[in-house]
């Protein structure tokens, strides 16, 4: 079937957004006292757990520790949300090389364009303001997110939605990644996947990939179409 649709993962594809992430943590734990404060190599060992609650749950159990609370850990991600937002406000990310020109090509030749992230919502908003100065519905047809779903990557429940958004089959589409996991979650939902490591994935496994890349660009759409 030709291809009709483009579904790409945000955090580490869309642009190189952990450093933001993880600042927006640590001045969390900071402003809250916690005490907790998480460097690049902490960082990139719990990119592996999925989920920012399901980190700092896995962190606190690391420690072997009884607080914070899940419900405070609920509190403290939706600080940690509205302080990623601010950081991103401030205009210092970019899109990762190609990104733009492969979603402007693929709208023009009539493509569908969604989002399947771990990541909540207003995460997936603040980065299009960000990168397009528009929202997400603006940018993409179809948003599919981690709070949306009872299972996240490498489990296919947030890549399903979005081809049950979509009306496509999985076989129509064309998925975009930077991690293993997302790589699995991809495949397990029948899609084919390119990926595309990122600064914290770069040691990740994707022999399994139809194609890596060091960055987007409009021949992966031609190759794939």
């Amino acid at each position: 079937m030709t291809l009709k649709a483009l579904i790409f993962d945000v955090d580490g594809t869309l642009a190189e957004t952990e450093e933001a992430h993880r600042h927006a943590f640590n001045e969390t734990f900071e402003a809250a006292g916690l005490g907790w404060h998480w460097d690049r190599e902490t960082y990139t060992a719990l990119l592996k757990i999925t989920g920012g609650k399901e980190r700092m749950r896995h962190y606190r159990e690391t420690l072997g520790a009884e607080l914070p609370t899940d419900n405070e850990i609920a509190t403290l991600h939706e600080t940690k949300t509205r302080t990623y937002a601010d950081i991103l406000a401030r205009g210092d990310l970019t899109l990762r090389p190609g990104v733009r020109e492969v979603i402007e090509v693929a709208r023009a030749r009539g493509l569908k364009l969604a989002v399947a992230t771990t990541t909540n919502r207003p995460n997936v908003d603040a980065l299009c303001q960000c990168g397009w100065g528009r929202p997400a519905n603006e940018v993409f047809d179809v948003v599919a997110a981690g709070d949306e779903v009872a299972n996240k990557k490498p489990a296919p429940d947030v890549y399903l939605l979005a081809l049950l958004r979509l009306s496509l089959p999985a076989h129509a589409c064309l998925a975009f990644e930077d991690s293993e996991n997302g790589v699995t979650s991809a495949q397990r939902a029948g899609l084919r996947v390119i990926a595309t490591p990122s600064a914290y994935t770069a040691s990740d496994d994707f022999s399994s990939a139809e194609a890596c890349v060091d960055h987007l660009s409009t021949d992966v759409l031609f190759q794939n179409a």
